[in-house]
């Protein structure tokens, strides 16, 4: 969404799945791909993360991936016809080895069963 190379910060927003991909190992591998290459190939130091407040998966999901939550920006758009509120993730370059090392602990094929169930869950690391 916002992409700034100079301050080595990146957003990712908009992100919309199909309910069959919500929650599973492609959609958390998907933002972890994204983040790994913001971090360790493009030594970024920020990966941010939006979203409407009235969006409830989409707050889970950020904390679930293990985004920091900042804080609300109030009337930060009109949407709809309606004031949105935005609230603000991040993960951070000095939080990113603890996350990534989260993410591969998860997504390792020893975590999941033969029916491709999980064994562990992903634990938020913020």
């Amino acid at each position: 969404m916002r992409i700034d190379p100079a301050q080595g910060q990146v957003e990712v927003a908009g992100v919309l799945y199909a309910r069959s991909l919500q929650r599973t190992p492609a959609t958390t591998e998907a933002t972890h791909l994204l983040m790994r290459w913001a971090f360790d190939v493009l030594g970024y130091r920020r990966f941010e993360w939006k979203c409407d407040t009235l969006n409830e998966p989409s707050r889970r999901a950020a904390a679930r991936l293990g985004f920091t939550h900042e804080g609300r920006f109030r009337h930060h758009r009109v949407t709809k016809g309606r004031n949105r509120d935005t609230d603000w993730f991040s993960v951070t370059d000095a939080e990113w080895p603890a996350v990534r090392a989260e993410h591969e602990r998860w997504l390792d094929p020893a975590n999941f069963d033969a029916a491709g169930r999980q064994l562990t869950g992903l634990r938020g690391v913020t």
